[in-house]
């Protein structure tokens, strides 16, 4: 990056980090720091609502799956406003009307104790994995800037958001992200615009989409119903509807934001927002990963994006092969890319059979240029030996790095920095909070302070933002990080969600009978989950439904013993 870009990144990053601290002053009691004193508007809400979710995994990840497995990943975010409708109508006021800090307070009040430090401890070994993930994510592209190990990077970024999140609570997080999600929308805007600026003089935008469609990425909706797919409109619709209404009606990182609303009209009107908004964005942010890969049908694309692996292997005994391996590459490359231009010329004359002559060439083409390109990820595996190892979550931050003009190379990297610090901030808000108030408060120390409260979820703020500094030390060998965050929810969303389910419509069922269910249900998933039963989305519901229909049958089986031993 040149000395603009970088300016343009410290500036940016540490005026949005001095603004959450000046706004959010210094919390006095644990209502404060937790819930943010329950005073934000509802735009407030639906902006920290989106730039929770909204991590950098999502601006990094999204378009480099885009690129590699087209628009179909659109299809998870369907089920998100049905979820919304269903919050604002049931979770929302009931939260607002006990004044609960966490999510898992009212558990207590409907089940017992045991239920609540369950499904408390199932979130916070998913929210603290999956905040691991997020703090990874930025290290990554500071890596590749840099050209240095993400170790070093990792520990950096983990620090600098521990930092404002330990200092400033809800409010920081909250104010920090208002101002994050405004420059977010601005930087991926002028993306996008940038990508078809780059493209050939002939070739627009309208043609830039039919020419990565013809080359199948614009596969938005598949109709086809197909368990082991994971991204159709089925899993979407159903199994994203039911992890949608977990990750923000039972995720304390989710329900931590809307909780800070001023009233339950503030936090509804925020969430409704979110659902609008969401899904709009997320096609965006997919369409420029779409636009970045028919920018690369006429600009050679590297052999493999990640610099740091390549410059490791040319650096080792395999150098020699690799390098052949990227001459052949860059042949392949020339003549792929007068396939493309010939696609792009015969699109104009709307000529079908010529259309089809030259997409299929193009395709051969494309095969012949994957097949080297696999051979070279094998030396890479070789190398490193990592087995897992994917580039997906570098192909936009190659792009940008190599293309963008100065300056907004520097706003593009500090928006992916943004999005980072705001999800993880309020992951690693959710698991000190969680911690304090559903274990810390509720078993060991019931009798504290405010003060004393505050200074306990500080410095469970700490203590979680190092192990998931240590936890995103290991997060190379998962990826693509977009997938990795869903499927690891999707492990535990489903189970939670179907205990928040009985609680609040089967009145009759009790404690044991649920808390057996989850355990059991539990089980059932990660043994689904390992073994590949059905696409990941699925988990969700089949979790949810679970849950509900082994306590109800737990509920029956005891209800009928006590009948039983009463009339004995």
């Amino acid at each position: 990056m040149s000395l603009t870009d970088w300016i343009v990144l410290a500036v940016t990053l540490l005026s949005i980090v001095t603004y959450g601290i000046w706004k959010s002053g210094r919390s006095k009691n644990i209502d404060q720091y937790i819930a943010g004193d329950r005073s934000l508007p509802w735009y407030h809400i639906g902006l920290s609502v989106m730039a929770t979710q909204a991590s950098a995994i999502t601006f990094l990840s999204a378009p480099g799956q885009a690129y590699s497995d087209g628009m179909r990943f659109v299809q998870f975010y369907f089920g998100l406003p049905l979820a919304m409708i269903v919050l604002c109508i049931t979770f929302v006021p009931i939260f607002h009307k006990l004044k609960v800090y966490t999510a898992y307070e009212f558990l207590e009040q409907r089940f017992d104790l045991k239920t609540r430090v369950l499904t408390a401890t199932l979130f916070l070994i998913q929210r603290g994995l999956s905040t691991a993930i997020t703090i990874y994510a930025p290290a990554i592209i500071l890596s590749g800037i840099l050209h240095i190990n993400t170790t070093y990077t990792t520990l950096f970024i983990g620090g600098l958001v521990l930092f404002y999140t330990v200092y400033g609570g809800a409010k920081a997080v909250s104010y920090t992200q208002l101002l994050q999600m405004s420059v977010i929308f601005t930087g991926m805007f002028m993306a996008a615009c940038c990508v078809v600026w780059l493209l050939p003089d002939n070739t627009g935008f309208i043609k830039a989409i039919k020419i990565a469609g013809n080359m199948g990425r614009m596969n938005i909706i598949d109709w086809k119903f197909d368990p082991d797919n994971r991204y159709n409109i089925w899993s979407g619709v159903i199994g994203g509807f039911f992890l949608q209404l977990s990750y923000f009606g039972t995720d304390q990182s989710q329900v931590g934001r809307y909780l800070t609303g001023s009233s339950v009209a503030q936090s509804r009107l925020g969430l409704i927002m979110n659902g609008l908004i969401k899904i709009p964005m997320q096609f965006l942010i997919l369409l420029i990963g779409v636009l970045t890969f028919t920018f690369y049908q006429f600009n050679r694309p590297p052999v493999f994006f990640n610099n740091y692996e390549v410059e490791q292997v040319k650096r080792s005994p395999y150098a020699a092969e690799f390098n052949k391996l990227e001459t052949d590459y860059q042949n392949a490359f020339e003549n792929k890319r007068d396939l493309a231009e010939q696609l792009n010329t015969v699109l104009s004359s709307n000529n079908k059979p010529a259309i089809t002559v030259a997409k299929a060439a193009l395709k051969d083409a494309e095969i012949q240029m994957n097949n080297i390109r696999d051979k070279a990820i094998d030396i890479i595996k070789q190398r490193s030996g990592n087995q897992n190892v994917n580039d997906t979550n570098y192909v936009f931050l190659t792009f940008v790095t190599h293309y963008l003009p100065k300056g907004l190379i520097g706003l593009l990297i500090a928006i992916i920095f943004l999005a980072s610090m705001g999800s993880t901030a309020s992951g690693i808000s959710a698991l000190a909070s969680t911690t304090v108030v559903d274990v810390y408060k509720r078993i060991f120390y019931k009798g504290a302070t405010d003060r004393q409260y505050v200074n306990a979820t500080r410095l469970a703020t700490v203590f979680w933002g190092i192990v998931c500094i240590g936890m995103a030390l290991y997060a190379n060998k998962i990826g693509n990080l977009l997938e990795a965050v869903n499927l690891l929810g999707s492990y535990i969303y489903g189970t939670i969600l179907g205990v928040f389910i009985v609680a609040f419509y089967f009145k009759k069922v009790s404690a044991t009978a649920v808390f057996v269910a989850a355990v059991i249900t539990e089980a059932i998933i990660c043994l689904m989950g390992y073994y590949e039963a059905v696409a990941y989305l699925w988990l969700n519901a089949i979790g949810c439904i679970g849950v509900v229909i082994f306590a109800w049958l737990l509920n029956f089986i005891i209800s009928k013993d006590k009948l039983y031993i009463s009339e004995s």
